[in-house]
C-alpha cells in the first residue's frame, strides 16, 4: 500500500493586498496554548473575510485570524483593529468593543503566506487597512456565518452505514449578504 500526504483540502487565498470584507466573528472561547502548556487558557475569537479574489470554481476566497480577545495596548487585535478603523480607540472605547460591528464593513487585506511545520502553505492576513477613499466596496457572497448554520448530524453509530447522506433540512441553505454603506460603523 502506498501512503501520501494528504492533498490541499481547501485552496489557498494568493498572497497580496485585495479589497476585503469582514463575513464572520466567531467566539473560540478558552484554547490551550499548544506552545506552552504551562500558560493559562486564553479567550481566543476568529475574523474571518472574503476578498475580491475568485477560486478556480468561481468561489471567492475566505482568509481568517485567530486573536486573543483582548484591547491591551500590545494587542494584535487592537492593532488591526485600530489601522482597520483608521484611528485609535478613545478611553471609553476601551472599555468594550462589540466585535459584531465589524461584520459587513470593508477593508483592504493584505495577505501573506506561510510554511506550515508539516510543509503546507498558509494563508495569514499580514495587515488590515482602511478602506481609501473613493474604493467601493464589494457585496460577499456565499457564505453563511457559522452561527447561522444548521447543527452538525451526530456521529454515525458503527452499525449504520458511513455513505448514509444527512436529512435534507440540514444542508445549509445558500444566503446572500447585503451591502452596508461605506462609513466604518465601529
Amino acid at each position: 500500500m502506498i501512503v501520501r500526504q494528504p492533498e490541499e483540502r481547501f485552496p489557498t487565498a494568493p498572497e497580496g493586498t485585495f479589497p476585503a470584507i469582514c463575513v464572520d466573528e466567531i467566539d473560540l472561547g478558552l484554547v490551550k496554548n499548544i506552545f506552552d502548556p504551562t500558560k493559562p487558557d486564553r479567550h481566543m475569537v476568529r475574523l474571518v473575510w472574503q476578498i475580491d479574489e475568485q477560486m478556480d470554481d468561481g468561489k471567492p476566497y475566505h482568509v481568517k485570524q485567530d486573536y486573543t480577545a483582548s484591547l491591551h495596548e500590545k494587542a494584535k487585535l487592537r492593532k488591526d483593529l485600530e489601522a482597520w478603523r483608521g484611528r485609535i480607540f478613545t478611553f471609553d472605547e476601551l472599555a468594550g468593543f462589540d466585535l459584531e460591528s465589524v461584520i459587513d464593513v470593508p477593508c483592504l487585506l493584505s495577505v501573506v503566506h506561510r510554511q506550515g511545520s508539516k510543509g503546507g502553505k498558509f494563508a495569514n492576513v499580514g495587515a488590515v487597512m482602511k478602506l481609501p477613499k473613493g474604493m467601493h466596496a464589494f457585496v460577499p457572497r456565499d457564505y453563511v456565518r457559522v452561527k447561522d448554520r444548521a447543527a452538525a448530524p451526530a456521529a454515525v453509530p458503527i452499525s449504520q452505514p458511513r455513505h448514509t447522506p444527512p436529512p435534507p433540512e440540514l444542508e445549509s441553505p445558500a444566503y446572500e449578504f447585503q451591502a452596508g454603506d461605506e462609513d466604518i460603523p465601529f
